[in-house]
Formats: C-alpha cells, sequence, structure tokens
C-alpha cells in the first residue's frame, strides 16, 4: 500500500505526477503547509527533514521528490532505463532540476513574490539564473522529444518547476522547443490528474489577487 503526503506544490507535483504516470493505486494525505503539518510529530518520523511530498510504501518511508522519483522507477522499471548509461542520463537530467531549477525558481519566488520588500538585485538574480537554465533545456530539446530518450522521471521533475514560469517572472520568449515540450507534458492525461492532487492550485492572474497572495506568502515566511 502506497500513502503518499503532500501539498499542492511543484515539489508535491512531482511524486503525484510519476504515481499517475506508473498507474499506481495510492492514497492521499493532504498536508497542510499554512498550518504547519510539515512540522507535527507524526510527519517528522517520516519525514525528518519536515518537507513534503513524503511516501510510506508498505511501511517503509521515502523522503525527498528526487529521491521518490527514482525508488518509484526502480520499483516498477518504469520511467528510468535499467542500463547504467541510461539510468545515469535519466539522473543527470533530475539533479539538473533538483539542484537548479527548484532552487533558483523558488528563490525567484520569494524575491520577486513573496517579500514585500524589494530587492532588484536579488531578484534579477534568481529570474536571470532561472532563464539561463531554461535555456539549457531548450538546447537539450531541441534535437530530442525529451530530455533524455524516453519519457522518464527527469521530464516529470523539470516540467512540474518549469510550467510556473510566470509566477517566478521568468520569459519563454525565444524557447520554441521548451515551449512545445510544456505544451506536450501538459497535454498528458497523468499529468494533468497529477497536478490536481490534492488539490488544482489556482494562482491570481490580476494584479490584486496577486497581491494579497504575496502578501500572505510573505507573512508566512517571516513567522518561520
Amino acid at each position: 500500500m502506497l500513502d503518499l503526503y503532500t501539498a499542492s506544490t511543484p515539489n508535491g507535483w512531482k511524486a503525484s505526477v510519476a504515481l499517475e504516470e506508473l498507474g499506481l493505486e495510492y492514497t492521499v494525505h493532504e498536508i497542510s503547509l499554512a498550518d504547519g503539518d510539515q512540522k507535527s510529530p507524526d510527519f517528522l518520523k517520516i519525514c525528518p527533514n519536515g518537507r513534503i511530498p513524503a511516501l510510506v510504501d508498505d511501511g517503509f518511508p521515502v523522503f525527498e521528490s528526487g529521491a521518490i522519483l527514482i525508488y518509484l522507477a526502480e520499483k516498477t522499471g518504469q520511467l528510468m532505463p535499467r542500463d547504467t548509461r541510461g539510468k545515469s542520463e535519466v539522473i543527470q537530467w533530475l539533479m539538473f532540476q533538483m539542484g537548479g531549477v527548484g532552487p533558483m525558481m523558488g528563490q525567484a519566488n520569494v524575491f520577486f513574490r513573496a517579500l514585500e520588500e524589494k530587492i532588484p538585485s536579488a531578484i534579477s538574480r534568481y529570474q536571470n539564473e532561472s532563464r539561463r537554465l531554461f535555456e539549457v533545456l531548450d538546447r537539450q530539446l531541441q534535437d530530442s522529444e525529451w530530455l533524455t530518450g524516453d519519457y522518464s522521471i527527469a521530464d516529470i521533475a523539470n516540467w512540474c518547476w518549469v510550467r510556473l514560469y510566470d509566477w517566478s517572472g521568468v520569459s519563454l520568449e525565444g524557447l520554441e522547443n521548451l515551449q512545445r515540450w510544456i505544451a506536450t507534458m501538459e497535454a498528458r492525461p497523468a499529468c494533468q490528474r497529477g497536478i490536481a492532487v490534492p488539490e488544482p492550485l489556482v494562482l491570481p492572474s490580476d494584479e490584486e489577487g496577486i497581491e494579497k497572495l504575496s502578501s500572505e506568502i510573505s507573512r508566512k515566511i517571516l513567522q518561520k
């Protein structure tokens, strides 16, 4: 039995999209980040880092989104090649997301959207680095439908973050390969189901709504 502890965030979606792609049955346990569920003693027993997502497979806990993706791929023999070089290629692009795309976009979100004090140099730093990483992805996708030979956990991990480029204030202008890949991912039924777990994330598009949400996020950051 698989139990997924998650919230509607890019990292949370990585696990739910993979589970949907693999057709595995799982029970969803929604973690309210606003209420601090991720810091509860029971959750910390599963995930010592106090972050979502976390997966429990018949009593065996797995935390860190990238580790969950690798675990599921190896458990099922899907979404990652079994040969050493093919597997390495997928893990390289997974680490690219874990060490680059996620952290840089995450910081862009904080400085561009969340913090009430706007620091131009910080905003520019993280948006520019996110854009640079997007350009790397675009070049990789120039001659390939997917980031590696076949559709894999690397595509899932990167897409779950890159799809929120607008919220980070990063442009996709001129990145036709990346735009094509995003559209292809968005059209996959399993991806659509996965990003609705535990519930769809609706980000405001109007200025007033964006300002309100940004203020709420800022207060939560400062309370930690």
